[in-house]
């Protein structure tokens, strides 16, 4: 049952990662980077704390009591995470809320899934119990099925004029996009990396009394901590230079609502940590490294759910949104198999 419910939790979480760019897209009449901003302190410096306030007993003890070696390559991984959420960004923008997060997260799975467990030297291990074997037929499914969604998406561009693409997608540039997208899967990983060097910090929670189901969000202030650094230095030479820091206080826009749609959009991106921490635990620390295809997986289907609602893909073929559907078909299959792998036994 644990791991049932950490597939739930991940689901959850699932759901506001694909879900976070819908009131991002409300604000009105300020550049990108503005509202990215004020996303981004949303997500990675108010609300991991406030969170982790409530939930993990002697807060600023638990930060401060870790090695500073654990803290850097804590933050460090959460730097080039960071990176990589500031391009997924620009990959939702230029390719949309569908293609977009399913090129972009095809790469992150592979690389935040694989590499931990390689890199450890305990892949082999993995793969020769049975727990093993089915979860990594369930791996290889979430990437087959991501790879199928990715072709949906191609499919896509040749059906549709450039017209009908900037109807929907109002900065749509494939090239540019997919040149982001790749940065962004890659470096997304280093998440998944975060969380591995930030296990000291927290171990020192669970001695100071924190609850083995909230541990994580110690770690995820370092590691949401780093993305903010690198999100802001590019957001700032963006408002320089574009000079649209004058939209912070621009009275001609919505100027309250923009405040609210964008931090509500960065609330929602902080709740897919805050649950993945929690799906995290409840897989348990053998297969944890199956939980990055599982959250990968779900983003992928609620975003492309989204996708479909926002009609993105209105105007093409029904081979392509067939395509589209059986790719999301083997994704939720592959969930359900790396969900139910640890009820094996041996």
């Amino acid at each position: 049952m644990s791991a049932l419910l950490g597939v739930l939790l991940h689901a959850i979480g699932g759901f506001a990662a694909g879900s976070f760019y819908i009131p991002f897209k409300i604000v009105k009449k300020w550049s990108w980077e503005s509202a990215w901003m004020i996303l981004g302190i949303a997500a990675w410096l108010v609300s991991p704390i406030v969170i982790a306030y409530f939930t993990v007993p002697n807060l600023l003890d638990v930060l401060a009591s870790a090695d500073s070696e654990t803290k850097m390559w804590t933050y460090f991984f959460g730097a080039l995470w960071g990176i990589g959420g500031l391009t997924f960004g620009l990959a939702l923008r230029y390719l949309g809320i569908s293609l977009g997060v399913t090129m972009a997260l095809g790469f992150t799975a592979a690389f935040g899934t694989l590499i931990p467990p390689i890199y450890e030297g305990k892949f082999m291990t993995l793969i020769q119990t049975k727990v093993g074997m089915v979860t990594f037929i369930g791996i290889i499914l979430a990437l087959v099925g991501i790879v199928i969604a990715g072709k949906a998406g191609m499919m896509k561009e040749n059906d549709l004029v450039e017209d009908q693409k900037q109807e929907v997608v109002e900065e749509f540039d494939l090239w540019k996009g997919i040149v982001v997208a790749v940065i962004s899967g890659i470096l997304s990983a280093s998440f998944a990396f975060g969380l591995a060097a930030g296990k000291p910090i927290a171990n020192i929670a669970l001695e100071k009394g924190t609850q083995s189901l909230f541990m994580n969000n110690a770690v995820l202030v370092w590691i949401l901590w780093g993305g903010l650094t690198t999100n802001l230095i590019y957001t700032v030479f963006l408002n320089i230079k574009n000079k649209s820091y004058k939209d912070y206080n621009d009275t001609t826009s919505p100027l309250t609502k923009n405040y609210f749609w964008a931090a509500l959009g960065g609330v929602t991106w902080y709740l897919q940590f805050f649950f993945y921490g929690m799906g995290t635990t409840y897989l348990g620390e053998k297969y944890e490294f199956a939980s990055w295809s599982i959250h990968m997986g779900f983003i992928i289907l609620f975003s492309n759910l989204w996708g479909l609602y926002f009609k993105e893909w209105q105007g093409v073929h029904k081979k392509t949104i067939f395509t589209l559907l059986f790719g999301l078909t083997v994704i939720i299959l592959a969930i359900l198999v790396i969900g139910l792998a640890n009820t094996f036994v041996g």
